[in-house]
């Protein structure tokens, strides 16, 4: 059965993650993080697609973009996947032995309020979190890390957000942890694909990306008595 066609449109925002098969890790030494980046450097060069927020992780990476075009996103993730993968196995002698990632990234939009800057905490809180660091922008490979360098010496890749702008104490703020609410709500929307965004606004718009099933309670409905 043929895969369905991933809605990403231009000028929406989206969170996307892939992990690898079986929770295998993947970046195990700071010259594994470090080739990831170079991947992503390059391939920002051949699509240059806007990104807001990322973070590399020991079995699995996130982002937060906006694509300039509709195909701008899968094309990005798709070309930095398999260019990441065959340089992997390569490097570790393994070509021909398997997938590297669990399949194709997972995403989910997201709407551009407060939303946008509850995703980007959680994205950059994730080495924190994961007790890796203890201040996000001490964490190598990631935006939070890149936002606390020298503007010249920021990768090209990285994009501020205008619509809501940063707040001013950025940097206080991903260091202070996130609500339980928080944190559970967004990862609701990367288990399910699920909109995250205000109650309306989710209902309103997740026609628009063919994600009226992520709205649904998962299970069989209960059987009338």
């Amino acid at each position: 059965m043929p895969r369905s066609k991933r809605i990403c449109p231009a000028g929406d925002v989206f969170h996307v993650l892939n992990r690898s098969v079986a929770r295998l890790a993947l970046f195990e030494k700071p010259e594994d993080y470090d080739a990831f980046v170079q991947v992503v450097r390059e391939t920002w060069e051949i699509v240059p697609l806007p990104i807001f927020a990322m973070v590399v992780m020991p079995n699995h990476w996130h982002f937060v973009v906006r694509p300039q075009t509709d195909d701008q996103l899968s094309e990005f993730f798709r070309r930095m996947s398999l260019t990441h993968t065959m340089r992997w196995h390569a490097h570790f002698g393994t070509s021909g032995t398997g997938h590297l990632y669990q399949g194709r990234f997972k995403s989910f939009p997201i709407q551009s309020d407060e939303h946008l800057l509850t995703v980007l905490r959680y994205v950059e809180r994730n080495p924190v979190k994961a007790r890796l660091c203890s201040e996000a922008e001490s964490w190598r490979w990631s935006s939070a890390w890149q936002r606390s360098q020298p503007k010249r010496q920021r990768e090209p890749w990285l994009v501020y957000p205008v619509d809501p702008p940063l707040p001013r104490r950025w940097r206080t703020w991903v260091n202070t942890p996130q609500t339980e609410a928080e944190i559970t709500a967004v990862a609701q929307s990367i288990q399910r694909g699920k909109p995250f965004g205000s109650s309306q606004w989710t209902v309103e718009n997740a026609s628009r990306w063919n994600l009226e099933q992520t709205l649904r309670n998962r299970g069989r409905p209960r059987k009338e008595t």
